[in-house]
């Protein structure tokens, strides 16, 4: 296509690329995260108990589907992480009843890579084996089969999807929950890399680092200060922690004993 950008004309090789999909998936996601004040919080946390008991599955459970579910029960104990905050018509914290998760996904879409995200609900709630089946569904099923209402909604014009956008984001706390997720999981760990303060427009955001050998991790929540303060996130990190080493060590432990046909391995 040829260039029609004034800085580029006349220059061989230049030329002007449309924004695809999911560059404005990211785009409306950088545009309205930029407007909320967000703070990251940090701790180590120890997943030596369980990192063993996750090699022994018959069936294979990521990683990342253990630190979902294990923040959706911290959730479920701690309301205010289902809380978001809404500005008008009066500004207000709206809770939600449940939790969904939305997890940031890497797919090939076209001739490139994009991020597209996997929306669970009541995570705290879904058997192990079948949560990861979920999101492995979200990753390897057909990119309009897994992701159809996105590639639908971004390609409405700009103005209508902003609108939309604000909309869901400042008046509708149920549709918001149901557009974007409760609390948002965001990782690159399996690259050897760790996000250190990811954009999100949810009120937390959960990432973590590569997992090292003595079993210790670092885990972030990045948080919507508006919504809750630091030293709730503090204490949400530390039940992570125990809950990791308690309610997802005794499902491990359980799974580890099943029979393969019952977790869906032949």
């Amino acid at each position: 296509m040829p260039n029609t950008d004034r800085s580029g004309a006349g220059r061989p090789g230049s030329f002007s690329i449309p924004l695809s999909v999911p560059r404005r998936i990211v785009c409306d996601l950088v545009h309205f995260a930029h407007k909320i004040p967000t703070v990251p919080v940090k701790r180590v946390v120890d997943v030596s108990r369980i990192a063993p008991l996750r090699e022994a599955l018959p069936a294979r459970v990521g990683w990342c589907t253990l630190f979902t579910k294990a923040y959706a029960l911290v959730a479920r104990d701690m309301p205010e992480l289902r809380r978001a905050y809404l500005a008008h018509p009066w500004a207000r914290l709206y809770q939600h009843a449940e939790s969904i998760a939305s997890v940031a996904v890497e797919r090939q879409f076209g001739d490139e890579g994009g991020v597209f995200f996997a929306h669970l609900r009541r995570p705290e709630a879904t058997p192990l084996h079948e949560l990861e089946a979920a999101l492995r569904w979200h990753k390897e099923a057909p990119v309009p089969t897994a992701f159809g209402f996105a590639l639908r909604f971004y390609r409405v014009p700009r103005p209508v999807r902003r609108l939309l956008w604000w909309y869901l984001l400042n008046v509708r706390g149920s549709r918001k929950a149901q557009f974007l997720g409760t609390f948002g999981v965001t990782v690159y760990s399996s690259l050897g890399a760790e996000s250190l303060h990811p954009l999100s427009p949810l009120t937390t955001t959960l990432s973590y680092g590569v997992i090292r050998p003595d079993g210790r991790v670092k885990v972030r929540v990045v948080y919507d200060h508006r919504a809750l303060d630091g030293g709730t996130v503090a204490r949400a990190l530390g039940r992570l922690e125990e809950v990791l080493n308690g309610e997802i060590h005794r499902e491990l432990v359980a799974l580890t004993s099943s029979r393969p046909e019952a977790l869906g391995v032949a």
